[in-house]
């Protein structure tokens, strides 16, 4: 599969397979997904949305048909209490650092192995601006890669400012950012454009579920036809043209091979993407 590169020269596939809301379907899933062509899969020790413990499942059972650990890039991450219910993978008594080291040696045993590819932060603790919370679990995370238990650090739900902050004031920049990317906002574009400027990896989630009337529209139908695609698989190829790493959690298996197929049957054209980049204007209010 194709890679991109992060400022700290880590490749990272340039799809993803996320695994949230899969359930008790999990296991099936991330299977298919990986016997599919996808190679990185996105998870969170978080029980309300994930059920990271099943992605390990899958993991073994895929380990005993010969898929190396090697071969895929885990990332995961390390969600704070107000994102929890009562299942917490760590103690709420303890101080965060503690919390980040809980979270992080739980999500190891759940994924059976002894080191993660990205390690993310699940979200900021305010809507705006950094908090001391953020910071100390931000230094936790900054440890577990130093001695390279992970090979990665990111941030997900994350604002522009909040992002350029921590770029400017931590003492290892995240190589990551995920964030729920929508049209109507310029596909995040001010969040994009940081982490152009600092070569960190952008990776959009919901490009799909949150741009619904981006697929209905008829210019993305007229690009479709024109190069032999469905909109889905347009919007994924725009994705990777401007420099986005998609995420998908299709749970059709046809759907998963459609997918991938954007890495390299066709390309858009600079109009193309422009068109798209302007889509929500192009709508009207």
């Amino acid at each position: 599969m194709q890679t991109l590169l992060s400022y700290n020269n880590v490749a990272i596939p340039a799809f993803m397979y996320g695994t949230a809301w899969k359930k008790d379907q999990t296991t099936r899933l991330v299977e298919l997904a990986i016997n599919s062509g996808f190679t990185a899969i996105d998870t969170a020790n978080q029980l309300i949305h994930y059920q990271e413990a099943l992605v390990g499942e899958a993991l073994l059972s895929l380990a005993k048909k010969g898929v190396k650990r090697e071969s895929l890039f885990l990332q995961t991450k390390f969600t704070s209490a107000s994102g929890q219910d009562h299942r917490t993978p760590y103690d709420q008594a303890t101080d965060l650092p503690t919390q980040v080291k809980q979270s992080f040696e739980s999500s190891l045993q759940h994924l059976h192995t002894d080191y993660l590819d990205s390690y993310v932060l699940h979200g900021p603790y305010s809507r705006w601006g950094l908090s001391q919370a953020d910071w100390d679990v931000w230094a936790a995370m900054e440890a577990f890669y130093q001695v390279g238990k992970t090979k990665m650090i990111g941030i997900s739900n994350v604002q522009a400012t909040q992002l350029q902050e921590l770029c400017e004031k931590a003492a290892i920049k995240p190589m990551v950012v995920q964030n729920r990317c929508y049209a109507s906002m310029g596909w995040d574009k001010d969040v994009r454009d940081i982490c152009q400027s600092h070569g960190i990896i952008y990776q959009g989630f919901s490009l799909l579920t949150a741009n619904q009337d981006v697929l209905r529209d008829p210019h993305v139908w007229d690009i479709a036809k024109r190069v032999g695609a469905n909109p889905m698989q347009v919007i994924f190829r725009f994705a990777l043209q401007i420099r986005m790493l998609p995420l998908t959690g299709t749970t059709n298996e046809q759907h998963m091979k459609d997918d991938l197929t954007v890495l390299a049957n066709f390309e858009l054209s600079p109009e193309d993407v422009r068109t798209i980049e302007a889509i929500a204007g192009l709508q009207g209010p």
